[in-house]
């Protein structure tokens, strides 16, 4: 088990310093966005499915509460977390619309969006990033891979270089901390 535990260890540091090399641009342009949206009196709307679901709900806790610093709060809201709306939603009308609606309820022109999935297919995620397009949004993917749909879809695009989803969603995790501390370090 201790040579597995190491193997599973360095493939995450890889893929990181892979990360480094490829993206370092991209997650500045998302933090840039973010911090601009903010400063503009606008909200950061996040989401994604299962794993992506809760780093969607884990970069809103950041912003809203804190990060590192005593701050006041920054508006962002998961749309992953009211069961309500989600179950309504994929009953009244399809699964692919959970966060579609939900953007076009909540969401307003000086909003950033922020759809988060390892493969950059799901589906209800493209719709909503599409959706946020339209409505004249910033839009940020998370994704890995190749990318997917949803990395041509997004205005900014974040693509972590693994094909392997616990090390994408790994790389999410730390790339989510980076712009909470670049967004924090800002405001």
């Amino acid at each position: 088990m201790k040579n597995k535990i190491e193997e599973i260890i360095e493939e995450s540091i890889a893929v990181k310093k892979d990360l480094i090399k490829s993206q370092a641009g991209a997650i500045e342009k998302a933090a840039e966005a973010m911090i601009n949206t903010l400063k503009d009196g606008g909200k950061i709307i996040i989401f994604g499915n299962g794993g992506s679901a809760a780093d969607s709900q884990h970069i809103a806790a950041e912003l809203v509460g804190r990060f590192l610093k005593e701050r006041k709060g920054l508006p962002a809201i998961a749309l992953t977390t009211n069961t309500s709306i989600l179950t309504a939603i994929a009953n009244d009308y399809s699964y692919n619309q959970v966060f579609s609606r939900q953007v076009d309820a909540l969401a307003e022109k000086n909003d950033v969006a922020i759809g988060i999935s390892t493969s950059g297919k799901a589906a209800n995620v493209i719709e909503a990033v599409e959706l946020a397009n339209k409505k004249g949004l910033v839009t940020i993917a998370l994704t890995g891979g190749d990318g997917g749909e949803l990395a041509k879809v997004a205005k900014i695009s974040v693509i972590v270089p693994s094909r392997s989803t616990p090390r994408i969603q790994e790389a999410h995790a730390t790339i989510g901390h980076i712009v909470c501390q670049l967004v924090e370090d800002a405001l």
